[in-house]
């Protein structure tokens, strides 16, 4: 059988890591080549660690440069056909490694399948469903995102990139998507296998306001490789809008709506379709100026009440 490697990176996230750490070995498919990557966290992880340490092919509890170094790591050590990467506060959904072995096995030529998400809170409780589309790499360079915790890469397709980027800190996974998207066909499957955990110390939200910095860099590193320039220039306004459009996300998201408006004009002055689909961001930026960041907010608690419904 197909072997599958699943990384775990992880620093001082014990109130998560051990759902984390059964998820993946509860999976209804073997074999599973699971590798914990701890970066000497200081609170109760290692015990949660050590007390699966049986059922791990490798763990580790040392000090690191951060994420990206901690799943290159793991990407290192790594032996499986196909290879994955959970965060410690992520967790996967019954019947994902079997689903994602399946699919690679039946079309040879993809390089990466990933599958729909839940946004669940510190509680666990779901308030959304992450649903995404068939993409492709041009979408990929317009930050068209998908869901980390439900994407599984073919290894052969990895070695052929430079892994994560340890300079990237927020999009460091969306970079790779676009490196491995060269090699190969990338796949969705219209099935949910993963939640991701939004909580207040979670960079999503604690950092928000990095990861439009990021997604220029992206752009202009991609613009300095001689095999992705060309694809970018095809889509060069559609990239530029969606990258201020994703930094006008994220600012909304940390707290600073002045700001976040003046990314979303600037991306409906560079390709207009690009910012009035999410005309919602527009929307919220102004309510948030004129004090009215409270009707936002009932609005979605409404839309979370519905889903839990």
């Amino acid at each position: 059988m197909t072997l599958v490697s699943i990384i775990t990176p992880s620093y001082n996230q014990a109130a998560y890591l051990e759902q984390t750490i059964l998820s993946v070995l509860n999976q209804d498919y073997a074999p599973i080549e699971y590798i914990v990557v701890d970066g000497a966290s200081k609170d109760a992880s290692v015990e949660i660690i050590k007390k699966y340490a049986d059922r791990l092919a490798y763990w580790v509890s040392e000090k690191d440069g951060g994420q990206a170094e901690a799943i290159n790591k793991g990407f290192a050590r790594a032996t499986g056909e196909i290879i994955a990467w959970l965060n410690s506060d992520d967790y996967y959904l019954e019947g994902a490694v079997s689903a994602a072995v399946k699919i690679f096995e039946a079309n040879p030529d993809v390089v990466l399948v990933y599958g729909n998400m839940l946004a669940v809170d510190e509680h666990g409780k779901t308030f959304n469903t992450l649903t995404y589309k068939q993409l492709t790499l041009e979408d990929l360079l317009c930050f068209q995102i998908i869901g980390q915790p439900a994407v599984f890469m073919r290894r052969s397709a990895l070695q052929k990139t430079n892994s994560l980027d340890a300079t990237f800190h927020f999009l460091l996974d969306h970079f790779l998507w676009i490196q491995l998207a060269q090699h190969g066909r990338i796949l969705h499957a219209n099935q949910t296998w993963a939640a991701a955990r939004y909580h207040a110390e979670a960079k999503n939200r604690a950092k928000a306001a990095e990861f439009g910095r990021e997604a220029f860099r992206i752009l202009d590193a991609i613009a300095q490789d001689k095999r992705l320039a060309p694809v970018l220039a095809t889509v060069t306004r559609r990239a530029r809008a969606s990258a201020h459009r994703v930094d006008a996300r994220y600012l909304l998201d940390g707290g600073q709506p002045a700001a976040a408006l003046s990314a979303w004009m600037r991306a409906l002055l560079i390709h207009p379709p690009t910012a009035l689909a999410r005309m919602n961001l527009f929307v919220s930026a102004i309510l948030n100026l004129f004090g009215l960041g409270k009707l936002r907010s009932m609005i979605l608690q409404i839309r979370e009440a519905r889903h839990k419904a």
